[in-house]
């Protein structure tokens, strides 16, 4: 296990995330086929976070994002942070990554080796949720669509927070409301607005 922390003092609930990184191999059956992997057609994100987060919950933290990317060299990002709103630290990483590591290695979802990656959201932490639309509204974001909303796929600008399943920008054209479930990624973007609600949150 290897375990990573930025030289600035600033642990996972500051601007540069704490993380670790835990390296693990997994090992799949031939003829396990993906339809078996995936009766219900949902995505492996899916899959792994239904797996691992009430291990997660049950140790005090809340499951952010789970995400899988590379072809060859595949890499499994959690993201999670601690319930009570405290910092994150590499202690919790290490916890969070054997507690995913043991699990992962009993329902192997994922085929071939794989690195696997804890980490906290960060200050420009992705918006995954519908409630944390709302729950940084005030706050700058930027945000790429699936289907286009008014010609255009991606929006930059203040967060008015939420209306039914929609959710309510003030871009530069104006007011834009984006339906949750067209999002594709959304993430806040870091500003000093943002910087200083986080450290008079912290102080």
């Amino acid at each position: 296990m290897r375990f990573v922390k930025s030289d600035n003092g600033i642990d996972g609930a500051g601007r540069w995330p704490a993380f670790c990184v835990f390296c693990t191999r997994c090992f799949a059956a031939a003829d396990r086929a993906a339809d078996d992997r995936n009766p219900d057609h949902v995505t492996l994100e899916q899959r792994i976070a239904e797996i691992i987060r009430p291990a997660i919950e049950d140790l005090g933290f809340e499951l952010v994002r789970v995400l899988v990317s590379g072809q060859r060299n595949k890499k499994l990002q959690v993201m999670a942070e601690p319930k009570d709103g405290s910092a994150m630290n590499v202690d919790h990483c290490a916890v969070i990554s054997r507690t995913v590591s043991a699990l992962l290695d009993v329902e192997d979802p994922i085929d071939d080796h794989y690195v696997l990656e804890v980490s906290s959201p960060g200050i420009d932490r992705p918006l995954v949720k519908l409630a944390d639309f709302a729950r940084y509204a005030g706050f700058d974001a930027r945000v790429e669509m699936d289907v286009p909303v008014e010609g255009r796929r991606r929006f930059s600008g203040r967060l008015l927070g939420v209306d039914g399943t929609d959710v309510v920008m003030d871009v530069t054209e104006g007011e834009v409301r984006l339906p949750f479930a067209d999002i594709q990624k959304s993430k806040l973007l870091m500003t000093d607005e943002l910087i200083a609600a986080h450290q008079q949150a912290d102080g």
